[in-house]
């Protein structure tokens, strides 16, 4: 019997991410196909949902709205902040990511504009507000391993916990 997609499964897939334009944004196209733990929010929600009960040989082409992608943007996720708060000065121009630590989570950030001794920085997901087209081809489903269960995420052939 065909294994389907579900909490607990490892699911294996292809998939070409665009936006409204056709922009390909990501795709695994000439690479490894992406592995991830199903209910683990290893994957946005929005594809988690049109993923389930989906099995091997499946194609699956899903719209995504940004609520249940990677959210909407928040205006106070963006920051005016003294340059002094780098600790490397040459690290600070425009476009440059680093992560930051919110009681929530952790976030990217990006710098997007430096005025004087002022630095901007948003930290909205770089998709935030974009809706997501995905095309996606299901390759395989497999159980987890114990130890994908316990950790709450697959574990490759280089992983080292």
């Amino acid at each position: 019997m065909l294994m389907k997609i579900e909490d607990k499964k490892v699911a294996i897939i292809h998939y070409t991410l665009t936006n409204d334009a056709g922009d390909v944004l990501d795709s695994s196209e000439g690479q490894e196909p992406m592995a991830y733990l199903h209910g683990a929010e290893n994957i946005i929600p929005g594809l988690e949902k049109e993923l389930l009960g989906k099995g091997a040989g499946d194609k699956v082409n899903a719209v995504i709205a940004p609520e249940d992608g990677y959210g909407i943007r928040k205006e106070e996720l963006v920051q005016v902040v003294p340059k002094s708060n780098f600790q490397e000065q040459e690290a600070v121009t425009v476009g440059n990511q680093f992560q930051v630590q919110t009681p929530e989570a952790v976030l990217l950030a990006t710098i997007t504009a430096i005025e004087g001794d002022n630095v901007t920085v948003d930290m909205n997901h770089p998709l935030a507000d974009t809706t997501l087209h995905f095309d996606v081809e299901v390759t395989e489903v497999r159980d987890a391993t114990d130890d994908e269960l316990t950790h709450g995420h697959i574990h490759s052939s280089g992983c080292s916990h």
